[in-house]
């Protein structure tokens, strides 16, 4: 029976053979390494490259994480595509593979009005029968869905409407999003842990950081559950501070993918080509200071 969504949620990496294949030997050991860790489910989403791999490759992960994932927790992959039929069929098969949920970004390459960004999210809905994480990426990608929006897609298509706000401000936009739900909402928060402190308060179901500092995001979340500001203080700002290095996708997976290698989780860095934003000396020397700040704090 596929696991409720909910607590930390950390998105995959996808690692790469040195010819850009997908390692899923690797791949594997990521989930585990995340469950070992605390996780309460596993992501395949925006940050794990899906918009870099072909077809064949998503359909693939889905089957390979859906079995891997062996209902230790939640399994959320993400569907999002340029059009209603493709992220459709995406949908189908992520939900036939095995998945607890599925996550969708609306198309990047048209800008949409919100009567055709409807249609796309309900062909999404009507091909499948379990949640849907609306995920407004625009902090990377496209423009701001309203909270209005979003409200009426929840009341048309019932409570399996799920939201994860990215658009600046996140925190009010929570707060709203709570507001125009009555509370009812099941909101997830994707700051990396950034701003996982204040969105706590805020009343979110679930956050989806990165797996690189998983165990010190699953250790802010259980602070947060018992009220320990102490450990709260003195974790948070450390992450913030190494994931506030960068504000771009690229730049968030050249850092997870660096720590993911450090830790010996990865066997490289590789992120497929083109790329926008590398990591320099002095930068990779800031964040292993901060890291083992970090790690003693754990």
């Amino acid at each position: 029976m596929p696991k409720e969504l909910r607590g930390v949620l950390p998105v995959l990496h996808t690692p790469y053979h040195d010819d850009y294949s997908i390692d899923y030997d690797t791949l594997g050991a990521e989930a585990d390494f995340a469950y070992e860790m605390g996780a309460d489910g596993i992501v395949f989403a925006l940050a794990s490259e899906t918009l870099r791999l072909t077809q064949d490759e998503r359909f693939a992960v889905a089957e390979y994480l859906a079995k891997r994932n062996a209902d230790r927790g939640s399994f959320t992959m993400s569907v999002g595509a340029e059009s209603n039929v493709s992220a459709a069929q995406f949908a189908r098969q992520a939900e036939g593979a095995g998945a607890s949920a599925i996550m969708a970004i609306p198309p990047l390459s048209v800008s949409l009005g919100e009567e055709a960004l409807r249609g796309y999210y309900a062909a999404i809905l009507e091909a499948t029968t379990i949640p849907l994480v609306v995920q407004d990426a625009s902090s990377y990608v496209g423009k701001p869905m309203s909270v209005e929006f979003q409200t009426r897609l929840r009341l048309e298509f019932g409570e399996r409407v799920y939201f994860k706000p990215e658009a600046p401000p996140v925190g009010p936009f929570i707060t709203a999003l709570h507001a125009a739900t009555n509370g009812e909402a099941k909101i997830f928060e994707g700051s990396g842990g950034t701003m996982l402190a204040e969105n706590y308060r805020r009343g979110i179901t679930g956050t989806m950081p990165g797996t690189d500092l998983i165990d010190a995001i699953v250790a802010l979340w259980r602070a947060l559950e018992r009220g320990d500001d102490d450990k709260i203080y003195a974790i948070s700002p450390l992450i913030g501070a190494i994931l506030a290095m960068v504000h771009s996708l690229d730049g968030y997976l050249a850092i997870e993918k660096y720590l993911l290698y450090k830790r010996g989780i990865f066997k490289n860095r590789l992120v497929r080509e083109p790329v926008g934003f590398t990591l320099d000396p002095p930068a990779l020397a800031e964040i292993d200071r901060l890291y083992e700040r970090l790690q003693a704090q754990l």
